[in-house]
């Protein structure tokens, strides 16, 4: 693990938009996978399983209460957080860090409303997902791993417009995934 890191400023994040805005549209690569099979833990992986009822194999998604839900059960729109490397590659400074984030998924693609609205569908090795509408906002976990800047950056207007904190999804289609697999529009 990388030892202490500064926390990038307002200004350092945005010297950092024209990049991630140059993600690709239309087919990217999925560059890390995160299983996180109990609260603060993670499992950097280089396969993994999407399930339609447990999305991550592995992951503790189906476990985490959601105030979202009429019963506090985890909420199925919520199955996979997904967010752009490009983003977390600058928020994190380094790649040992981005799990830290606390997503499953990172990828190498054009994550903004207008290119990915609810009900996009991306195919990822044999599986396929789907965007659903529910924001994904920073926390105060975030707050304390990348600094306060890197919560106000993602969640700015134009943090929102592009999704820089990540979507959420969840699985249409159950499958294998790989990091280095082809993640695409259908």
């Amino acid at each position: 693990m990388v030892a202490a890191v500064k926390h990038l400023t307002m200004a350092e994040l945005e010297a950092g938009l024209d990049f991630i805005r140059q993600s690709p549209k239309d087919e990217g690569v999925l560059e890390l996978i995160v299983r996180r099979p109990r609260s603060d833990e993670r499992e950097v992986l280089v396969r993994g399983e999407l399930h339609l009822a447990d999305g991550l194999v592995g992951d503790s998604w189906k476990m985490r209460s959601s105030s979202r839900t009429p019963d506090g059960s985890a909420h199925p729109d919520m199955q996979l957080n997904i967010m752009n490397a490009r983003a977390i590659a600058l928020v994190a400074q380094y790649k040992e860090r981005w799990q830290l984030a606390g997503d499953q998924l990172y990828v190498e693609l054009d994550l903004s409303a207008e290119n990915l609205p609810p009900g996009s569908r991306l195919a990822i090795g044999s599986a396929v997902i789907e965007v659903t509408p529910l924001p994904h906002t920073g926390c105060k976990k975030f707050v304390s791993r990348f600094g306060l800047d890197a919560m106000k950056f993602v969640n700015s207007p134009v943090g929102r417009e592009l999704h820089l904190r990540g979507i959420n999804a969840r699985v249409v289609e159950p499958g294998a995934i790989h990091v280095g697999d082809v993640i695409r529009r259908i």
